[in-house]
């Protein structure tokens, strides 16, 4: 390693050396001070020898230990010495002032020929071989034809070039920063196109997943709509699945619904529907006054039926009348049903009047249910409402609320089978036994499914005054949702026989009916005609049923030719119109 100097310190020899640099590996570069007293001649590096004065490397008045060798050049020398005094001031530039020839780097004299070569001063680095000694048999740039001009940093830089062998120098190999410039942005170009490639593989990466999920969506759109039925131009006209199908044909599953009212007394009956062919859920409110035929043929109503005969005698006259097959039958008193709407977290009803506190008597108090859409109601808020009668109101308002509260009781309820029968338990109810509670919950699960998805409906069985239902009106409720056929009754039974006066006598359809029950059938109310009929029509809807109608006819005196096949009134095997030929029995 190189020792420092220090610039003002620093000497070796014939005289003081000062600092100039330092090179490309940080070694200090020195350079022999100049000295002032005598001048210089130009020195001339390329000066052709003439007249045999050729390179003397002993001339000069340089005596003493001979300095080491640089690598950066040939050792320092001393000028050589004139002990007359003889010389020309020194001129650095070379302009020729004060007598001194002009200085010619190829060593043409300005005016008298070549100049003698004046040993030139080169840096002196301590610790390191000074120049060796050139031949003196070869000067000038013969000395080495085929050396190199190497272009190396000398020591001294304000002194003139001067040829040198390459033994003489230790040449420095400068790093080309340049080329490593070239190379990082060959890398940074490298990475920022692989980053590109990377971003448009992960863009198609994420566009594949997209359209795989949008596919996967709509194929499974398509399948639902496909299995709903609702796929246009393959669904029918209706919208619903199963529509093409004879209604007659359809599948139902029907249990009959008693609510108790145990505060007030009384019982609001409907019948839940669940058509499997169509996936139509529906409740069909059934009247009080709805005309019944008990076991012995008499008329009977349905309020009446359900306090007396009980749940299974019911629904087997419901049966009779309707022409339905009902599966079970669901006593729900009014306590259970209030726990039942607690159970699922109460419900939303648009309500249709204000209800008072039942359990309040004062006056002017704040009603317990107010009159507005989507109103929540408790399980006590749904009890109040469903049986709310105002005075003077009809059955038909109160019948259609406690319809609303079925409708969004079920709409609460869970659509799995087994956690709707959890619930069905946890009201803790003594059931039919024609209805477990693992049927039942199977039950309202599939109708909670209708009710959620907007496939449910309430509708009201119309009934006359007398009972019976209207041969109009009644058809859109008994056949389109409960069949649309009455039931074949029994081997044995009596044959039902629905009467209509049209005789403008209303004591006639009386005695009608005291005929006929006393010949064995069963009277059904057929109600009275808007008009007169001047002949008697015995209709009967299959042949099973002409020899029962040719049979009625005898029973009440009509003539043979009165009996026709035709549509009958629901519920009824033989219906029967009386016009003004009809003669009752004194």
């Amino acid at each position: 390693m190189n020792d420092r100097y220090d610039a003002g310190d620093a000497s070796y020899g014939d005289g003081p050396y000062e600092l100039v640099g330092y090179d490309e590996y940080g070694r200090p570069v020195y350079r022999q001070a100049h000295v002032q007293q005598t001048p210089q001649a130009a020195y001339d590096p390329y000066a052709q020898q003439q007249g045999g004065y050729g390179h003397d490397p002993y001339a000069g008045g340089h005596t003493g230990r001979q300095p080491p060798v640089s690598s950066y050049g040939s050792a320092p020398q001393a000028p050589a010495y004139d002990p007359y005094g003889n010389q020309v001031p020194y001129d650095p530039y070379g302009t020729g002032a004060h007598g001194a020839a002009p200085h010619d780097p190829y060593g043409q004299a300005a005016s008298s020929g070549q100049q003698p070569r004046v040993a030139e001063q080169t840096a002196y680095i301590p610790q390191q071989t000074g120049p060796q000694q050139a031949d003196p048999q070869q000067t000038g740039p013969a000395r080495d034809a085929h050396a190199p001009r190497t272009s190396g940093r000398l020591a001294d830089q304000g002194a003139g070039e001067q040829d040198y062998g390459t033994e003489q120098f230790a040449f420095v190999e400068e790093p080309d920063g340049d080329s490593e410039d070239v190379i990082d942005w060959l890398k940074f170009t490298e990475n920022r196109t692989e980053r590109r490639e990377e971003a448009r593989r992960r863009a198609r990466s994420r566009i594949v997943a997209l359209l795989v999920v949008l596919a996967l969506v709509v194929v499974g759109g398509v399948g639902y709509l496909w299995y709903a039925g609702k796929l246009p131009g393959l669904s029918s006209s209706g919208g619903k699945s199963g529509t093409t199908t004879p209604v007659a044909a359809q599948k139902r599953d029907v249990i009959v619904v008693h609510l108790h009212n145990t505060g007030k007394g009384g019982t609001s009956t409907a019948l839940l529907v669940d058509n499997t062919t169509t996936r139509q859920g529906t409740t069909v409110l059934l009247p009080n006054a709805l005309a019944l035929t008990g076991d012995d043929g008499s008329t009977t109503t349905l309020a009446k039926s359900v306090d007396g005969d009980g749940s299974s005698g019911t629904r087997d006259q419901i049966d009779t009348v309707l022409g339905t097959d009902i599966q079970g039958t669901w006593r729900l008193d009014t306590p259970y049903l209030q726990n039942l709407v607690d159970l699922v977290g109460g419900i939303e009803v648009d309500t249709d009047t204000d209800v008072p506190d039942p359990g309040t008597k004062k006056k002017g108090a704040a009603p317990l249910v107010h009159k507005g859409a989507a109103q929540t109601l408790s399980g006590k808020m749904a009890i109040a409402y469903a049986t709310y009668r105002a005075t003077g109101e009809s059955e038909t308002p109160q019948l259609r609320r406690f319809g609303q509260v079925m409708q969004q009781v079920l709409r609460k309820m869970p659509s799995e089978a087994s956690s709707a029968t959890t619930t069905v338990q946890t009201l803790a109810q003594i059931l039919d036994p024609s209805l477990t509670d693992k049927d039942l919950g199977a039950f309202l699960a599939k109708l909670a499914e209708l009710a959620k998805s907007g496939d449910y409906k309430t509708a009201l069985l119309p009934v006359g005054g007398d009972g019976t239902v209207s041969a109009k009106t009644g058809d859109s409720v008994v056949k389109d949702i409960l069949g649309g056929t009455a039931k074949s009754p029994d081997a044995g039974s009596a044959v039902r026989v629905s009467v209509q006066n049209a005789t403008g006598v209303k004591d006639d359809a009386a005695k009608a009916r005291v005929a006929l029950l006393n010949g064995g059938f069963t009277f059904l109310e057929g109600g009275t005609a808007a008009g007169t009929q001047a002949t008697s029509k015995v209709v009967y809807s299959g042949a099973s049923h002409r020899a029962d109608a040719s049979e009625v006819a005898k029973t009440l005196g009509l003539p043979a030719g009165s009996v026709a096949k035709g549509s009958v009134t629901s519920g009824a095997d033989v219906s029967i119109v009386l016009g003004t030929d009809y003669k009752p029995a004194s």
